[in-house]
């Protein structure tokens, strides 16, 4: 749950069944979260309560299968994992690397049972992790079927990055070697391919782009935004230091004088761990004389369209350099221009759909300078508003999102 690419794998396991695939996507370690109808199975494998108790006591092992089965259970998982330790990254060294050496580590039991499931009961003519992380599994899975196994990288290295240091470079050494293995590897911008390439020391030449998607149904009655004034400032991410809303913060007050009337909106999933930051932001806010309003994390994707409508201009001014930047697409698709940080994924959106403007990166200057000309120039605005609205529909819809990845997955087979 630390990255959201549950929610896209989600997305894109729908769209591939419209084009006549048979899917099944396979949760692991907690159980997905999204906002729209829930495609996965409702077995999780290496589920995270059995997975702990295998590597910290190793007589868990031991107990019957229909015993520890109980703790695989989705309702049991969505509790446990409420509590911050559960994700935080900084705490996991150990059990990462742990998960990484899966021929002869603690946890090879649990691997096993994962990789007979999909030779037995669902016998697919290719696989995909959703990341790399993963990758423990990867030479049971080799050893049993004789079939394209390919890699999604969306987000790994936020993970990795945040093990303290005495784990970090080895999980790093750990999921480079295994990742070898993989036939394929996906990304979905073209800045990430590179990135990637370098951090895992991965053969460029099988690394393949497909486009992000979304379902743009759910924003079928979403009109470009054309305000004739703008008072919303909007956010929408999850509620991190690496997703930047404390740079939101800082422009945002900087543009009080000249804009007494703005707003602050936000919304995007909390972790219990992150209250602490999300009141720092709205102490920062109140005693500049500024307003924030703090929306929550919408459970249902119409819930999402509609919290965009609140918005007038969106940013999602990043510390971490996206590999995908889903949310500056959905607020294209809703009407909304955005104005993002000149990093990560963000030039690619921006320069394939003209639907926004850019800023320097981590700078609250630069950032309230380019968030003012938007705000004063409407036509400007407009025009941003009309082509992104236009493009995203174009180029990110499910629609061509599956369509790319048949087209890839037809070459892998051959």
């Amino acid at each position: 749950m630390f990255c959201g690419s549950c929610m896209h794998d989600n997305t894109w396991a729908r769209a591939l069944m419209k084009e006549g695939v048979e899917v099944t996507l396979l949760p692991t370690y907690t159980p997905v979260l999204v906002d729209e109808e829930n495609l996965s199975d409702q077995h999780v494998f290496l589920g995270g309560i059995n997975i702990y108790l295998d590597y910290r006591f190793p007589l868990w092992k031991r107990f019957p299968r229909f015993v520890k089965r109980w703790f695989d259970s989705p309702r049991l998982l969505r509790l446990v994992s409420q509590f911050s330790g559960s994700q935080d990254a900084s705490q996991l060294g150990p059990l990462t690397l742990a998960m990484l050496d899966g021929e002869a580590g603690p946890l090879i039991a649990e691997m096993e049972e994962l990789a007979r499931f999909i030779e037995t009961e669902i016998r697919p003519d290719i696989i995909i992790f959703s990341n790399a992380l993963l990758a423990g599994i990867l030479k049971p899975l080799k050893e049993r079927m004789h079939i394209p196994i390919c890699c999604v990288l969306q987000g790994d290295d936020i993970f990795l990055e945040g093990l303290l240091p005495q784990f970090r470079d080895q999980a790093i050494q750990a999921v480079s070697e295994l990742s070898q293995e993989f036939d394929h590897y996906l990304v979905h911008s073209d800045y990430y391919r590179n990135f990637m390439a370098d951090y895992l020391k991965l053969d460029r030449t099988r690394i393949d782009q497909i486009p992000l998607g979304i379902d743009m149904e759910p924003y079928a009655d979403c009109q470009p935004r054309r305000s004739a004034e703008c008072r919303r400032l909007g956010y929408f991410a999850r509620i991190a230091p690496e997703k930047g809303l404390h740079n939101l913060v800082e422009a945002y007050i900087r543009l009080l004088p000249e804009f007494p009337d703005l707003e602050l909106l936000a919304g995007g999933y909390l972790h219990p761990r992150n209250q602490g930051y999300l009141e720092e932001q709205v102490s920062k806010v109140v005693g500049a004389g500024g307003k924030f309003h703090y929306l929550g994390s919408p459970e249902r994707v119409e819930d999402k369209v509609e919290l965009f409508q609140r918005f007038d201009l969106f940013s999602l001014p990043t510390d971490y350099q996206e590999p995908k930047g889903l949310p500056v697409i959905e607020a294209m698709a809703s009407g909304l221009s955005v104005v993002q940080p000149d990093h990560g994924a963000f030039p690619e959106i921006l320069s394939q759909t003209g639907g926004g403007a850019y800023c320097v990166a981590q700078m609250s200057e630069s950032l309230a300078d380019i968030l003012a000309i938007s705000i004063r120039e409407n036509q400007a605005r407009w025009s941003m508003e009309e082509r992104g609205y236009q493009r995203v529909r174009e180029l990110y819809s499910t629609q061509a999102m599956a369509r790319r990845s048949l087209e890839l997955f037809e070459d892998y087979l051959k």
